[in-house]
């Protein structure tokens, strides 16, 4: 009975100045977490920015896309010109042999005509010797002239035509030139709006990066000022456990000596009647960890079933980005949009809500220290407190939490710790 009440007098004396240090604890969470709600309103200004360069990026990329179809269908123009070039400065060379071959011929028709004169119809008049071959060669003589006549309408032609596919010639090779030129003039356009669009790109990832660095290592203070005030409101609920024993042990101490002082009164009376000791009946202990859901976790190593089916993008450990220092603390198994999300163990919904960084997240408590954590959900299934079973949906697959493609993060505490949890499931193939 001494020991008990020494026990509730140290609990007592004790508990006080612990409520000081989770009060002062507390003050420095709670300015830890005002400051990460300014640096979430920065990111999300910055964000929302990124989103307006975004839109707009959008466009640029359109119509870049737009100005490489242009180019390509300029470029098939360009073909179809220098074909069409090609074909004239054929029908050009033949023309011009064409040419040269009726300037021979009537060059030829011309001497002929010229040495003879009228000499030959003369002659013919004089001669009435034989009428009918005088009649055969003025025909003859005839088909001549008419034969140089269409020589001199031919000839004229081809000069004709000749000139205009010079003219054509002229005209395609100026076209071409111009088509050209707006082809570079398009080129320099493409080139610079890429080089807007990566300049654009860069500083923003670069002011992410920044402020994304100032949080995280907020983030950092807040989880270990969170580790403190755990283990503060654990020492007191400790504390006041003990106390509580202490306390019905002195009670149950105080009334035994009451029952046997009772007793000797009573005996001294002379009375034989005894008072009868009374039982407490206590009710089941209800806890999220044990047989209640399925047997102990830490028993199931290597036996737990992934949450998703699909395959893992990132392994636990591995380096995270760019940043040689920042490493995996789960998995990312890449999934559809839209699966469901499976518990791996039977436990407790602790939380149920979106985060930064993990988009909706679901953390299941599965007791004695262990945790299981679901991030960049598109959906919860589950509220916090609501107790599921091995195989039950919590969630569906998203990509929420600033991700770029679907998947889920996946990840098992173990005491605060992060623990691999390729070592927990059962492998895959």
């Amino acid at each position: 009975m001494l020991r008990a009440l020494i026990l509730l007098a140290l609990s007592c004396l004790l508990t006080p100045a612990f409520a000081d240090e989770r009060a002062q604890t507390q003050q420095k969470l709670d300015a830890t977490r005002q400051d990460i709600a300014e640096l979430q309103k920065m990111l999300g200004k910055l964000q929302d920015e990124k989103s307006g360069v975004q839109k707009d990026l959008r466009a640029t990329e359109t119509d870049i896309g737009t100005l490489e179809k242009q180019v390509e269908a300029l470029q098939q123009e360009l073909k179809k010109t220098e074909g069409e070039l090609e074909r004239l400065d054929n029908e050009k060379k033949k023309l011009q042999s064409a040419r040269i071959e009726q300037q021979r011929l009537i060059a030829i028709q011309a001497r002929s005509a010229y040495q003879n004169g009228r000499e030959e119809y003369l002659k013919l008049l004089l001669n009435q010797q034989n009428p009918e071959k005088f009649a055969r060669t003025l025909t003859y003589y005839d088909y001549l002239s008419q034969a140089r006549l269409e020589q001199l309408r031919s000839f004229n032609e081809t000069l004709t035509k000749l000139a205009g596919v010079e003219q054509d010639i002229a005209r395609q090779q100026a076209a071409l030139l111009a088509q050209q030129g707006n082809l570079d003039s398009r080129r320099h356009e493409l080139e610079t709006v890429r080089q807007e669009r990566q300049q654009v790109l860069a500083r923003l990832n670069t002011d992410l990066k920044a402020r994304d660095q100032k949080l995280q290592s907020r983030q950092q203070d807040q989880a270990e000022l969170g580790r403190v005030l755990k283990t503060i409101e654990e020492t007191l609920a400790r504390q006041a456990r003990e106390a509580e024993e202490a306390r019905k042990r002195a009670l149950l101490a105080e009334q035994e000596s009451q029952r046997q002082r009772d007793a000797q009164a009573r005996a001294q009376a002379g009375s034989d009647a005894a008072p009868k000791k009374s039982k407490t009946t206590l009710g089941p202990m209800v806890s999220s960890s044990g047989e209640t859901f399925g047997g102990a976790f830490s028993a199931a190593r290597g036996k737990l079933p992934w949450p998703v089916n699909g395959r893992l993008l990132a392994r636990f450990g591995e380096t995270r980005g760019d940043d040689a220092r920042a490493k995996w603390d789960g998995v990312m198994i890449s999934a559809s949009v839209g699966s469901q999300v499976r518990a791996v163990h039977g436990g407790r919904v602790v939380f149920a809500d979106w985060l930064r960084g993990a988009g909706l997240l679901v953390i299941l408590d599965h007791g004695n220290g262990y945790l299981s954590l679901y991030g960049h959900n598109q959906s919860l299934l589950k509220r916090a407190g609501d107790i599921v079973k091995a195989g039950d949906a919590i969630s569906t697959v998203g990509d929420s939490g600033g991700q770029d493609n679907a998947g889920l993060y996946f990840a098992i505490r173990q005491q605060g710790r992060p623990s691999d949890p390729a070592q927990w499931c059962r492998a895959q193939g």
